[in-house]
């Protein structure tokens, strides 16, 4: 069947539309949603997510907190992806630092109506973020990072120094006591799926992070189009500032 140009050109114009609203979804407004489900990174556990949570419960959403192995990549997104099924409609899935890895994977679940990643790492579909990352000056916390055999931790100078640095001690000390190891092999993991194209996205910079490099965060925010705020705060914003943080997630949720 032959074509003429006129409708060479009306398909050529449609399909250069639809490539463009894949690459601008995360800008599109979220649905409303009535369910959070939140996922810890490196160095902590579902906890973490308390003061965000109490906040969110007292605006009348339902919070769950995702324990994320922290074993491998495939295992920490089947974690979350167990808890999202059990979700009832609509749900906002959050992130924290290395967890945005798994909220990058997760987010592609049909219950997913919006991403929200708090000084997270968010990498396209298979990405090596690793490289990503080193394409920017090296935060401090990572000379912190020690191993016991396969198993890494922070050290507590440096959980205290540059993961926490804008918590009382005595706050950042109990964190540092509750801390859970990661396995070497989760940092091996790239993701296949890139959910922020798709979904409604936002982000949260931390401006005094010494885990992430904050320009990089800039940077990953604005490749997805997220809509983002900027708190002063350590790499640990959704404790030292959970008021900034809830309302992002709110927000997220319509």
């Amino acid at each position: 069947m032959q074509m003429n140009r006129r409708t060479f050109v009306s398909m050529a114009a449609a399909g250069a539309a639809s490539t463009f609203f894949l690459g601008t979804a995360a800008a599109q407004p979220a649905p409303k949603a009535r369910n959070v489900v939140l996922v810890h990174g490196l160095f902590a556990d579902g906890s973490c997510w308390s003061e965000v949570i109490t906040r969110l419960q007292s605006a009348g959403l339902n919070a769950t907190a995702v324990q994320n192995p922290l074993t491998t990549l495939p295992e920490a997104v089947a974690s979350a992806e167990r808890v999202l099924a059990r979700q009832d409609g609509p749900t906002v899935l959050v992130g924290h630092s290395f967890s945005g890895m798994i909220v990058t994977e997760a987010g592609m679940h049909p219950n997913v109506s919006a991403l929200v990643y708090v000084a997270a790492r968010a990498p396209d579909a298979g990405e090596d973020y690793t490289a990503l990352a080193k394409t920017y000056p090296t935060p401090p916390a990572s000379a912190g990072i020690v191993f016991d055999g396969d198993e890494g931790r922070l050290s507590e100078a440096a959980f205290l120094r540059d993961f926490a640095g804008d918590l009382p001690e005595a706050k950042a000390k109990i964190l540092y006591a509750v801390q859970q190891p990661f396995q070497k092999a989760l940092l091996t993991g790239k993701t296949t799926h890139a959910a922020w194209r798709s979904k409604p996205s936002f982000y949260a910079v931390s401006t005094e992070d010494r885990t992430i490099n904050p320009d990089l965060e800039r940077f990953m925010a604005k490749r997805m189009g997220a809509k983002t705020i900027e708190v002063k705060a350590s790499h640990l914003s959704l404790i030292s500032h959970p008021d900034e943080i809830a309302q992002l997630i709110l927000e997220a949720a319509g």
